[in-house]
């Protein structure tokens, strides 16, 4: 089957020209999120690396749900910090939050220098249709 392109009108507006997801033999690759609000997308990001890692997360969700998925079906993430150093250990406090501990994701975490929108943190995700 052909790839299958999803931009959902219910999901955070794209940044970016990109689809919220790209569905292909059961596998389901989501875009990176940014910590903005999809009910007011020009408003200011959230103050901290916690509160954004929590909107992104919570931006990821609905995509996933558009899908009739969970975050219980990613099985990998990728995670971006702006300030890896000093904002490491606040974002794992907060992701780790989002799966149980037996059921957490393979993930990569990467330090760059800067992200759309200003942001702190980004992360996609691949999910694997049960």
């Amino acid at each position: 089957m052909p790839p299958e392109f999803h931009l959902f009108a219910s999901g955070p507006r794209p940044v970016a020209p990109f689809s919220h997801a790209v569905e292909t033999d059961g596998w389901v690759i989501l875009s990176g999120q940014m910590p903005t609000d999809p009910n007011a997308p020009d408003a200011p990001l959230p103050e901290g690396v916690i509160a954004q890692t929590a909107r992104v997360m919570n931006n990821l969700a609905p995509i996933l749900s558009e899908l009739d998925l969970e975050l219980r079906h990613v099985v990998q993430c990728r995670c971006f910090l702006t300030e890896f150093e000093r904002d490491y250990a606040d974002f794992n406090e907060c992701y780790q939050s989002y799966f149980p501990a037996e059921r957490r994701p393979a993930r990569t975490t990467v330090g760059v220098t800067a992200l759309a929108v200003g942001a702190l943190v980004e992360i996609d995700c691949i999910a694997r249709r049960p």
